[in-house]
């Protein structure tokens, strides 16, 4: 392969992450595999001289620096980067605890940055990379009993786009993925915390969200292999997207919220736009 890769993946033990790994490996390139269980990395991904399994834990600094170090010593350069860990604490907001939502912000939000933090420098010093974060369609749009997950992933686009502007300057891309419903472990009890019931007024509907999310466990359509396949298509643009939206089904989602933008907009235009200054030659005037 002439165009020859090294790929960092956090997140590699599992769901999405195997995928992700296996199918760089295939492509040719090389894979620094990440997670919190090194041996749950190499089981998951099996054996290749172009793979290094390496223990980290996105909520820590100190291990994604050593992550870093460690990648660009065995391999010399890191030039993409997948913000893949994650977790999903499901519930709503005020029975999800505190330390629950900090866990969720601190998972999927500040573990990117963790991560991302460390590999900017070697990435500069290339002039080149690409940094792709995996968000959801609750990067998107907030849904009733994923407030703590929908915050977090705002919050990884707010960052993201930022970001983007900050490091093009040195040839570093960036690409935010929105995944509809794939067929991972998400949903399995490794990844997903319910929240306690604890207020009267949330039962019914509760009992109704829980037994929907229960029932998306293995019937998701989104085939995690295929997703793959297209981060490798992406990766190898000139130009990589700086989003992509993964899926029919995240599509569609998508669509409707343009829609209902448009249509906010268009609701209270006259208003909105009443807004500025009668005379805006005295907008500066201390007068």
């Amino acid at each position: 392969m002439t165009n020859k890769k090294i790929w960092f993946v956090t997140g590699a033990g599992r769901g999405m992450g195997v995928d992700f790994v296996k199918a760089a490996l295939a492509a040719g390139h090389a894979v620094v595999g990440t997670g919190r269980d090194t041996d749950a990395v190499a089981k998951a991904v099996g054996e290749s001289d172009d793979l290094l399994v390496v223990k980290l834990d996105v909520t820590s600094r100190a291990e994604a620096e050593a992550a870093v170090r460690a990648a660009v010593d065995r391999f010399g350069r890191i030039d993409v980067l997948v913000n893949n860990a994650g977790n999903f604490f499901a519930g709503y907001f005020e029975e999800l605890t505190p330390e629950q939502i900090e866990r969720q912000l601190g998972t999927l939000l500040i573990g990117a940055m963790n991560v991302t933090r460390a590999v900017l420098p070697v990435m500069r010093r290339q002039r080149s990379g690409h940094i792709i974060s995996i968000s959801s369609t609750a990067g998107i749009v907030g849904f009733a009993f994923c407030s703590a997950y929908a915050a977090s992933k705002f919050g990884l686009e707010g960052w993201m786009e930022s970001l983007q502007q900050e490091v093009a300057p040195f040839g570093i891309t960036t690409t935010i993925v929105n995944p509809g419903f794939f067929r991972t472990e998400l949903l399995e009890p490794a990844s997903v915390t319910y929240g306690e019931p604890s207020i009267e007024d949330y039962a019914a509907s509760r009992a109704d969200q829980l037994k929907w999310w229960k029932a998306q466990s293995g019937l998701q359509p989104g085939d995690p292999a295929k997703l793959a396949q297209a981060l490798i298509r992406i990766t190898s643009e000139q130009q990589p997207p700086r989003r992509f939206i993964a899926g029919a089904d995240a599509i569609a989602l998508a669509e409707q919220h343009v829609a209902d933008l448009q249509a906010q907009i268009a609701a209270y235009r006259e208003l909105s736009t009443s807004l500025a200054l009668d005379d805006p030659a005295l907008a500066g005037s201390t007068r």
